[in-house]
């Protein structure tokens, strides 16, 4: 997960994430400006937090709460 130290949203999509015992790699865009680059080429945004399931991009923090909303979260993190 693409994050800065200061964005609720990357704490709320953390959250959920640790709800669901998966761990999350930080990489935090604030602390390593050349992440930044490497993540809007990766997803071609720009907001953090930007969601990785291994190589899936899941979105946002909305995103990944319009999956779990869905029901889709659990399946795609079983695949993974």
């Amino acid at each position: 997960m693409y994050c800065t130290a200061i964005c609720p949203y990357c704490v709320r999509a953390e959250r959920l994430l640790l709800q669901k015992q998966v761990s999350v790699q930080k990489i935090r865009v604030d602390l390593e400006p050349e992440q930044l680059e490497i993540m809007m080429q990766r997803s071609g945004r720009r907001t953090v937090p930007q969601i990785f399931i291994d190589e899936t991009h899941v979105g946002g923090c909305d995103d990944l709460y319009a999956l779990e909303q869905r029901g889709e979260l659990d399946a795609l993190l079983e695949d993974h």
